[in-house]
């Protein structure tokens, strides 16, 4: 927080430090309204009213809180105690902020903390940022902080001996607070993000390729209608309308299957046209033409029943208005009549397809509803032809792509059955399939693949990343969480039944193959969740993504949330075996060294690798492969590593928070002392929180490593979030997505 006299300055958790007398006002206002909302009849909150409030998780922290806050010890807080208490914390000095730190340290009111009572702080620090480690290192932690604060070795840490150690952290002591007090300060006083500015100069550079083609889109949309509509203003405005949306709809009902063609995708990715269409947002605009089809669709069938009606009215009409609308009797249409029963089908079919593409649909547990009702473009493909008299002529390229792509994909895919060998139960709810490559099975760091395993869903197909590297030889690796009905059901078979299909010779089978093959082990196999199995299995692919485009950079940021990291778990082996491959050891000496050229199709300068997790448990399953990139780094200098990991762990609370405090000091001494992470094990220290992203942007915008790409893959809200920060900074921006 800001010192007193100074102008108010936001702190890191949306706090503001010295208020003008009307900031102040309205501050005590909402105080008011926010302790009447939680106090009973007698206008007083008891410790249950104030743990809800608080939403503290470890009752230490509660009850210390309550008995501070609680001056005449009557078991029970008043508006004029809170009030108090409140403006210490949030407008008190920090003098002030460490007095209360200290008390609240202090647990037996001695005027100093001994260790045990550090001990049962860190504890209780621990269980609130969902933390779970062994005794004997909360043993070492307690220590470790214990033994730098008690300067004077008398075996307890004084008032002035805690503020000493808390000064070895800047910007700390001034930002003291209690996160969990949210609640108590106004909605206006909050930190709100940054929303990016469209139609500058950096959101140009970002989506100049996305802008063309939506113009190209549209101004098509129009010389389409224009023409049509003109063709036919004879017959009047309904008419016009009608044809010209019709028009229209011959264009995007061929066109919107191209954007799904993902084997001509994934060539052209390697073409010089990936640097001018915007091939990485196929889904999206796949998505926008589904929307544009749905629209025009409505207007069509409304222009066509408008004429319809005008035509029933007429009486020189010898046709009542349902059978111009339903029947085949008018002779509307080039095969038979057929035109209004068609496209009265087309609109039913087409509303069905729409309402079951629907993301509440999709992300749900009923993806076989999406799936199978997607599969009705095969029918309205048939009833278009019939519908329309040109449409065939639009389809006729498109069309014969499309089936050529199914039909070398199916062939592919059940041309030869593949095994999964080996399966691993992970934290997280995380299945690791370990698959047996096929033969003239090449893809890049970052490719996905469609899998389908009979014994699961026999139809379905779902898309998974590769997340072993493509130097691996003889498996494939995948990594697939359980987020909805197919991917729980395979976890759910591995682990409530015995291994599938298992053989007599699976463990001579395994020691062959794990003696065959020199891997990095990114998962632990522990024997408990590590089957071996011989389950028959289908894979279509492999398919490109925007990660492709990692090797080619110079300054290459990945962004991963949770297990978003499988894309970059392939990126980051294959970057090991490239470095591997360029170390040299001299016989006789066995001095290393790496050439200093770099691949021909790898301009990297400087990798920085961002991983966001939950919790302490989602790291455990990848931390090996990045202890391993450490150990290949361990000879470089810091600021010379050409790999720089930076882990973060939302649940744990930063050192701003009275909270946790103690415990992140405490980790940072016994990382520095023992050269690793007591959270993951690796030398790289496990930050709480989220990510700073201008702080994190503009420490890669210094460091001069040559142009700079962001590549994402987790949750569309932190996607946002990021896009404008890299618009901000004027770095390109590249999400993974299916």
């Amino acid at each position: 927080m800001s010192m007193p006299g100074e102008p108010a300055q936001p702190d890191p958790d949306g706090y503001i430090g010295t208020m003008s007398a009307e900031e102040d006002a309205k501050w005590l206002q909402w105080v008011t309204h926010q302790f009447e909302t939680i106090a009973g009849e007698d206008q007083e909150i008891n410790l249950q009213e104030f743990k809800t409030a608080l939403n503290v998780k470890e009752s230490f922290f509660a009850e210390r809180f309550f008995t501070l806050f609680d001056s005449d010890g009557s078991g029970t807080i008043t508006l004029q105690e809170l009030r108090e208490a409140l403006t210490l914390l949030i407008h008190g000095n920090p003098m002030d902020k460490l007095k209360f730190l200290f008390q609240v340290y202090d647990v037996d009111g001695s005027g100093s903390i001994d260790a045990d009572e550090l001990r049962t702080v860190l504890r209780s620090c621990l269980r609130e940022s969902a933390i779970s480690l062994p005794d004997e290192k909360l043993d070492q932690l307690t220590l470790a902080l214990f033994e730098s604060a008690d300067k004077d070795g008398n075996g307890a840490i004084t008032f002035d001996e805690l503020r000493d150690e808390l000064e070895r952290f800047p910007g700390v002591m001034e930002n003291l607070t209690i996160s969990a007090a949210h609640w108590l300060m106004p909605p206006a006083a909050r930190s709100r993000p940054r929303r990016p500015r469209p139609l500058t100069l950096a959101y140009w550079h970002n989506h100049r390729s996305q802008l063309l083609c939506l113009t190209a889109y549209a101004g098509l949309h129009v010389l389409l209608f224009t023409l049509a509509a003109s063709a036919h203003r004879a017959l009047g405005a309904s008419v016009m309308v009608a044809k010209g949306c019709g028009q229209c709809l011959n264009f995007d009902c061929s066109f919107i299957a191209v954007l799904m063609l993902r084997r001509c995708l994934t060539w052209l990715r390697a073409t010089w046209l990936a640097q001018v269409l915007p091939l990485d947002q196929n889904i999206q605009f796949h998505q926008l033409m589904g929307y544009v089809v749905v629209g025009l669709s409505l207007v069509h069938t409304v222009a066509h029943v408008v004429n319809f009606a005008l035509q029933a009215q007429s009486e020189a009409s010898p046709f009542r208005f349902w059978e111009l609308l339903l029947s085949t009797r008018p002779g509307i249409g080039w095969v038979y009549g057929s035109a209004s029963p068609t496209g009265v089908t087309l609109l039913l079919l087409l509303l069905l397809m729409f309402a079951c593409s629907s993301s509440c649909v999709r992300r749900s547990s009923h993806f076989e509803v999406f799936y199978w009702t997607h599969l009705s473009y095969l029918p309205m493909w048939l009833l278009l032809i019939l519908h329309g008299p040109n449409f065939w002529k639009w389809l006729l390229v498109p069309g014969i792509l499309f089936f050529l792509e199914k039909a070398i994909g199916l062939t592919v895919s059940h041309m030869v059955a593949l095994r999964i060998m080996e399966v691993n139960l992970l934290p997280s709810k995380v299945t690791h399939l370990i698959i047996k490559r096929p033969p003239l099975f090449h893809y890049r760091p970052g490719d996905y693949l469609y899998l389908n395993i009979p014994t699961i869903a026999r139809y379905e197909w779902h898309p998974f990343t590769i997340s072993s590297a493509p130097e691996q030889k003889d498996t494939i690796w995948l990594h697939i969480r359980s987020q909805g009905q197919w991917t729980n059901n395979l976890y759910e078979s591995f682990k409530t039944s015995d291994p599938v299909s298992c053989d007599s010779k699976r463990l001579s089978r395994s020691l062959r193959m794990r003696r065959s093959q020199k891997r990095p082990q990114v998962s632990e196999m522990s024997p408990e969740n590590h089957q071996f199995c011989n389950i028959k299995c289908y894979v279509d692919g492999p398919y490109g993504t925007p990660t492709r485009r990692i090797f080619a950079s110079e300054h290459a940021v990945l962004i991963g949330a949770g297990i978003g990291i499988t894309p970059f778990a392939s990126i980051l082996q294959s970057i090991m075996y490239r470095h591997q491959k360029r170390m040299h050891i001299c016989p006789n000496c066995r001095h290393s060294w790496r050439e200093g050229g770099q691949d021909d199709d790898m301009k990297l300068h400087k990798v920085d690798f961002i991983w966001i997790n939950r919790d302490q448990r989602a790291f455990e399953w990848f931390v090996s492969l990045l202890t391993k990139l450490e150990l290949d780094q361990a000879e470089e200098t810091p600021d010379g590593r050409f790999l720089e990991l930076h882990m973060y762990m939302t649940s744990a609370l930063g050192k701003n928070d009275m909270k946790a405090i103690g415990l992140q000091m405490a980790l940072d001494l016994l990382a520095k002392k023992e050269k690793k992470d007591s959270i993951t094990g690796l030398q790289t220290r496990t930050q709480p929180g989220r990510p700073d992203w201008s702080k994190v942007f503009q420490k890669v915008a210094t460091e001069n490593k040559g142009k700079v790409q962001v590549f994402f893959c987790g949750s569309p809200a932190l996607a946002k979030v990021l896009k404008g920060h890299c618009e901000q900074f004027g770095f390109r921006f590249f999400r993974e997505n299916f």
